[in-house]
């Protein structure tokens, strides 16, 4: 596709201002690799996607874990997060603004915001598909709540907690995107902000790549974590 794209583009059969050639697009991020700019914007969205997965995710799965195990707090708790789930998570960013300011506890906490429910509710439905009977079978034995935390159910849901966590670390980074093309100076999504608004159209592929390229990178790391955490599933096992 890269070729052929290159070729469309040097033999003048479209014009190279809205697509610009791949060999162009390279040269333009490297530029940008070079004077530092794009290591700047880069990190700040990264700090971003893991200060706010770490607050939403570690929240989502505390309390996953609670109302998976009480029905209680799930029948009070559920009706709640039921309704607050629906809403684009970028509409609250304004509230978030009102409320924490205009700098980073705001943008943080709309990322965390939006890594929370994915993590939440598949936490829940983890604890809850654990067959009753290996709890039963556990405390039978005298399993102490924290073995029977550590041992059963922190286990049993592991695979359905590290979908969440991958939903989680999607829904984060879309979100810190978002949040940085409407509300930062700094950031990969202020960055294509600024070259749509300056019509820099070679920077504005060269930061797209940079964002698919982040993206493709956090999905080979959960692979790796998934790999390391849930070596008992199949699709984790070597054949042969």
């Amino acid at each position: 596709m890269l070729v052929i794209w290159e070729i469309v583009i040097r033999a003048g059969w479209y014009s190279g201002m809205f697509f610009p050639a791949p060999t162009t697009i390279a040269r333009t991020l490297s530029n940008s690799m070079a004077d530092g700019e794009l290591w700047l914007h880069l990190s700040a969205t990264l700090l971003r996607i893991a200060a706010g997965l770490a607050i939403g995710g570690l929240a989502g799965l505390l309390l996953g874990l609670a109302m998976g195990s009480s029905r209680t707090l799930r029948t009070l708790v559920d009706p709640l997060i039921a309704a607050v789930h629906p809403l684009p998570k970028l509409a609250l960013f304004p509230l978030l603004i009102v409320l924490l300011g205009i700098g980073e506890r705001s943008k943080i906490v709309a990322v965390a915001v939006g890594a929370f429910f994915p993590m939440v509710l598949n936490t829940m439905a983890g604890v809850r598909a654990i067959n009753p009977v290996h709890l039963d079978l556990a405390q039978n034995y005298g399993a102490t709540p924290w073995k029977l935390f550590t041992r059963v159910l922190l286990p049993g849901s592991l695979p359905m907690i590290l979908t969440g966590l991958r939903l989680s670390t999607i829904v984060a980074f879309h979100s810190t995107i978002g949040v940085e093309m409407v509300g930062s100076r700094v950031g990969l999504g202020s960055l294509l902000w600024l070259d749509w608004q300056t019509f820099r159209i070679e920077r504005l592929y060269a930061t797209l790549t940079v964002v698919a390229l982040v993206g493709l990178g956090l999905t080979l790391l959960l692979r790796r974590i998934a790999r390391a955490t849930t070596p008992w599933l199949p699709e984790y096992q070597e054949s042969g």
